[in-house]
C-alpha cells in the first residue's frame, strides 16, 4: 500500500509563552520564562503559588458572554488555538469537503475548574448542579466544540494519554491522512488545570516546584537542584493535510511529518523506567515509520519536565538510541520557559519543534545552573541561550503518568 504524504499547513497557539505563533516563538527563542504567581485563584495556602498562566486572557476578547459560559477554560483556549491555525491555513471552508475534514484533539484532565466548581456546590440533600456541569467537563469537548464550530464531519475524537495526550492525537491525525481515510485534520490539544485541585493534587505527589521565592527559574530540566515541573495551561493547533490535497489549493508548508510512534513503560502509575528502554524504542519506531536513519535527526525537542527521574531517563534514553550521534544533536527543553501544558504539551512542542526547522534556530533550556552529575555533560542541551544550526529534521518527544510515550518527526519541506 502506498501511503499518503502528510504536511503541516497551519498553526496556532495561545499559551504561556505567547498568544500567537510569533509571540511564542519570538519569546522561545529569546529565552523568557513565563512563570509568575497565580492569578487564577487565592494560591496563598497552597505549597506552590506560581504558575505559567496564559497571559492577558480574558474570554470575552473571543467569545459571546453566552457563548463563554458554556465552555470550560480548557475548551476556550482549544477553540482558539483552532481558529488561529485554521485561519493561518487560508482554506477555503467554503469550497473544503468538510465531510473529509477532521478533528483529533489531546486532553490529559478535560474540564477541571469546572469539575471543582461544581462538586464544591453540590450538597447530598440538594444534589443540583448547572446544566453545562457534564458537557462542560468532559475531556472530549473541545474536539466536539471545533468540529461543531466549523462543520467538520470527519473523524472525531480526543485522545487521554495525560501529558502524551496532543502528542498520541497528532499521530493518529498523521496515520488517518496517511491511510487515505481524510484530506485534512485539525490536531493538536488543550489544558486549563490552573486551579485549587490541581495545584494541591500535583503538591500532595510531590510533583511540582515550590521554589516559590524564585518562579522564574523554577523550571530548570536537567539542573542538580531542581525541584519538579511547573503548571502551564492553554492550547495548541497543528493543520495536516494531505500533501497533493494542500499543493492543489496552493497552501503554504511549514514542514512535512513523516513519522510517529508510541510505546508503553509498562512500569509504575508517574515514574518513568528509570532506563528509558521504551523512550529508546519509541524514538526508534519512529525514525522506522519515517524511514530515515538515526544519523539524520537534527534537533529533539525533548520532554524535559524539569522532575528528578524523568530528567535522568531521557538523556540516557537518547544516549542508548542514537549512540555516537546523541552527541551531535542539538537538544532542548521549551518546557524551561513555557512551563508544562499537560495533555497540551505535545502539540505546543510540536509547533516548536517544526519553527526551529523554519527558522533555523535552537530554542534553549533555560535556567540551567549547576547540570545533574548523573546527566551526561557531553550532550548539547542548547543551554540558557538559542543558537542557529540547520535543522532538517526534528523529533519531539512526550511521555504520559501511565508510562505513555509519543514521538513524532517533522522534515523540513522544500
Amino acid at each position: 500500500m502506498e501511503f499518503k504524504r502528510v504536511v503541516v499547513t497551519g498553526l496556532g497557539t495561545i499559551n504561556p509563552s505567547g498568544n500567537n505563533i510569533e509571540e511564542y516563538w519570538n519569546n522561545l527563542k529569546d529565552g523568557v520564562s513565563s512563570a509568575a504567581p497565580i492569578t487564577r485563584f487565592d494560591a496563598s495556602h497552597t505549597k506552590t503559588r506560581f504558575a505559567c498562566e496564559v497571559k492577558n486572557w480574558d474570554p470575552l476578547d473571543h467569545f459571546e458572554r453566552k457563548e463563554a459560559r458554556k465552555y470550560d477554560i480548557y475548551t476556550q483556549f482549544g477553540l482558539v488555538s483552532a481558529k488561529q491555525a485554521i485561519l493561518d491555513s487560508e482554506m477555503d471552508l467554503e469550497k473544503i469537503d468538510k465531510d473529509r475534514v477532521g478533528v483529533i484533539w489531546g486532553a490529559g484532565i478535560g474540564g477541571l475548574q469546572t469539575f471543582q466548581d461544581e462538586i464544591r456546590g453540590l450538597k447530598d440533600d440538594n444534589p443540583k448542579t448547572g446544566p453545562y456541569f457534564i458537557p462542560k467537563m468532559i475531556a472530549n469537548m473541545a474536539s466536539g466544540c471545533i468540529s461543531i464550530e466549523y462543520g467538520f464531519h470527519g473523524p472525531n475524537l480526543t485522545t487521554v494519554s495525560a501529558c502524551a495526550s496532543s502528542a498520541n492525537a497528532i499521530i493518529d491525525a498523521l496515520n488517518y491522512i496517511k491511510l487515505g481515510k481524510a484530506d485534512v485534520m485539525v490536531s493538536g490539544g488543550s489544558e486549563g488545570a490552573i486551579t485549587l485541585a490541581g495545584i494541591a493534587g500535583f503538591n500532595s505527589m510531590r510533583a511540582i516546584s515550590t521554589r516559590n521565592d524564585d518562579p522564574k527559574t523554577a523550571s530548570r530540566p536537567f539542573d542538580k537542584n531542581r525541584d519538579g515541573f511547573v503548571m502551564a495551561e492553554g492550547g495548541a493547533t497543528l493543520i495536516l493535510e494531505e500533501y497533493e490535497h494542500a499543493k492543489k489549493r496552493g497552501a503554504k508548508i511549514y514542514a512535512e511529518v513523516v513519522g510517529g510512534a508510541l510505546t508503553a513503560d509498562a512500569h509504575h502509575m508517574t515514574a518513568p523506567d528509570p532506563n528509558g528502554t521504551y523512550a529508546s524504542k519509541v524514538m526508534k519506531l519512529a525514525c522506522e515509520d519515517a524511514n530515515i536513519d538515526l544519523t539524520e535527526i537534527d534537533y529533539i525537542n525533548v520532554h524535559g519536565t524539569s522532575t528528578g527521574l524523568g530528567d535522568i531517563a531521557e538523556p540516557n534514553a537518547i544516549i542508548n538510541t542514537f549512540g555516537e550521534h546523541a552527541y551531535k544533536l542539538s537538544i532542548s527543553s521549551t518546557k524551561s520557559m513555557t512551563g508544562h501544558l499537560l495533555g497540551a504539551a505535545g502539540a505546543a512542542e510540536s509547533i516548536a519543534a517544526i519553527l526551529a526547522i523554519q527558522n533555523g534556530v535552537i530554542p534553549p533550556t533555560i535556567n540551567q545552573f549547576e547540570l545533574d552529575p548523573e546527566i551526561d555533560s557531553s550532550l548539547d542541551f542548547t543551554f540558557n541561550k538559542a543558537k542557529e544550526r540547520k535543522v532538517k529534521y526534528a523529533l519531539s518527544n512526550t511521555f504520559g503518568f501511565g508510562g505513555h510515550n509519543a514521538s513524532i518527526i517533522f522534515k523540513e519541506y522544500k
